[in-house]
């Protein structure tokens, strides 16, 4: 079986080298961030949309170098270490950046570093589910509001604490409500509710993450002149709404098939899958 690599700040490493010290600041305090990325036929999807929020949530975190990692950044780190692995041009990336240096709470330099990793994909399209997913609502934790809620930061205890409640209520998905009790996001997901044949998705204002497949889910939307309203979200929706979907850089879109008794249809998930394979 071939040896696979990722890049640790420009240099090959095979990917299961021990590369990150005790020291790692994003080990030791969850100071960094990532960015979930695909790559079809060997191109970067939406590197723009990547590049545009990595370099806002280094600014936030206050890490130099975000001038760096543009979009011309990820879409030549990503080809290099798909060419590098030989991989067939449809790949799952994951670059996570981190503060490096010394320092305890208070860090004593702001340098980036990073890794890059990756997993080939066998599809070269975004596959819809053919089996719609079972969800609940997450309520054991609530998700904080603040200027770094819309970014994807290595402090993840709430996503992993909603994992281990979908696994332990034999879920396919979890929605994580934020501090006032509205709805946010799900585990790994932005959300969409189809009510009233309007499409809702909670604000950026209300915490969720504000991920690139939402972005080009709404561009989507307008271009075919479909109401889509970012709004405060009531959990109770889920019991009325027609329809409920999910979305995320490296699946797309997944419908909700379930919750509870409620049971939805798909076909506005199945409409905009079809026009994000064309987009």
């Amino acid at each position: 079986m071939p040896q696979d690599y990722l890049l640790f700040n420009d240099e090959y490493y095979a990917a299961d080298a021990p590369i990150i010290s005790a020291s790692n600041r994003s080990f030791k305090f969850g100071d960094g961030l990532f960015e979930s990325m695909r790559m079809i036929n060997n191109k970067l999807q939406f590197a723009d949309l990547h590049a545009d929020r990595l370099i806002a949530g280094m600014k936030a975190l206050k890490i130099d170098g975000h001038a760096l990692m543009d979009d011309y950044f990820l879409r030549q780190k990503t080809a290099d270490l798909s060419k590098k692995n030989k991989w067939n041009g449809n790949v799952r990336f994951r670059l996570s950046v981190y503060r490096s240096g010394a320092g305890v709470y208070t860090p004593e330099a702001n340098k980036a570093g990073y890794v890059l990793e990756g997993i080939p994909l066998k599809s070269n399209l975004y596959d819809i589910n053919a089996k719609g997913l079972i969800i609940d609502v997450f309520d054991e934790m609530t998700k904080p509001v603040n200027k770094l809620s819309n970014f994807k930061t290595a402090n993840a205890l709430l996503y992993v604490m909603a994992g281990i409640f979908k696994t332990n209520n034999r879920l396919d998905e979890a929605m994580i409500l934020n501090q006032n009790g509205f709805l946010c996001e799900s585990i790994s997901a932005n959300v969409f509710v189809v009510y009233n044949k309007q499409i809702y998705t909670p604000a950026l204002t209300e915490g969720c993450i504000g991920g690139v497949m939402r972005t080009a889910v709404m561009q989507i939307a307008k271009m075919n002149n479909i109401p889509l309203i970012e709004a405060q979200i009531n959990p109770e929706i889920l019991k009325e709404a027609e329809e409920v979907f999910i979305t995320n850089a490296t699946q797309g879109i997944q419908w909700i098939m379930g919750y509870g008794r409620k049971r939805y249809f798909n076909e506005v998930s199945k409409f905009l899958i079809e026009k994000l394979n064309s987009f």
